[in-house]
């Protein structure tokens, strides 16, 4: 039997790896790393390389990196074009498993934050793991998410007491009525979906680059921060190739 191991890889710098982590590292045959197209490609595949270098040694372990399929959104059908892309990650990590990856070894694909959240290769991993006829098994080590990082960086608790907190995509917040959102952690916001909260009583805490060396915290009520923070987002990810960010939208309490 093969296994492959989706091990969460925390923000990004190894030092926030788990302790479980670490020692599932030890125990991989094959690490699997998918390279994007742009900007940034290098330095995302490097910071994976930092966290295999420092808790393995450098040039210690076997690493296949492959093209990961691009994202093509053409069709007016989001839904579709999800699943043609899923579709193809599908096939690409067949492939990997059965031409690099012998009976008998582990193979690993580092993950950001916690597979668990809002990366859908836990569920194309179990797809192939469930038509294997018992030959491929996987494993998810969790990790610590950009959603705690949030929190902890800007000090504050992730909920309020006696109300509750969602956590949505950028997508959502874009189309949802403003006035449906009282405490939400937005992620996956490529469009900046937080400036439709203009005029809404509501604070925004902020986070580029979680974890990593060129963190970035910003915030404030939506009013006043807004623009500055469009700013920002336009000049790092022009001066990096991408961005990952994530922030919380707080409804202000009435304390009256």
């Amino acid at each position: 039997m093969k296994k492959i191991f989706l091990i969460g890889m925390g923000p990004g710098l190894p030092e926030f790896l788990t302790v479980q982590a670490i020692e599932t590292l030890k125990r991989i045959h094959v690490f699997f790393m998918l390279e994007k197209e742009g900007r940034g490609k290098e330095e995302l595949l490097r910071m994976r390389r930092d966290i295999l270098d420092l808790h393995l040694g450098k040039d210690a372990y076997r690493l296949v990196v492959a093209q990961s399929p691009s994202r093509r959104m053409a069709s007016s059908d989001y839904n579709e074009g999800v699943k043609v892309w899923h579709d193809e990650k599908h096939a690409l990590f067949q492939r990997l498993i059965d031409e690099e990856l012998e009976e008998g070894q582990n193979g690993a694909l580092l993950l950001w934050g916690d597979p668990a959240i809002y990366d859908q290769t836990v569920s194309l991993v179990s797809d192939l793991a469930s038509r294997s006829e018992g030959r491929l098994d996987f494993e998810i080590v969790p990790g610590i998410t950009s959603v705690q990082m949030l929190a902890a960086r800007h000090r504050i608790p992730l909920n309020r007491v006696g109300e509750s907190i969602t956590i949505t995509t950028g997508r959502h917040a874009e189309n949802c009525d403003p006035a449906t959102i009282d405490n939400a952690v937005v992620m996956l916001d490529y469009n900046a979906s937080f400036q439709r909260f203009r005029d809404q009583d509501m604070d925004l805490y902020w986070g580029g680059y979680l974890g990593c060396e060129d963190e970035i915290l910003v915030s404030g009520p939506v009013d006043e921060i807004t623009d500055d923070l469009l700013r920002i987002k336009s000049e790092v990810r022009e001066k990096k190739g991408w961005l990952m960010d994530i922030y919380l939208l707080r409804r202000r309490k009435d304390e009256r």
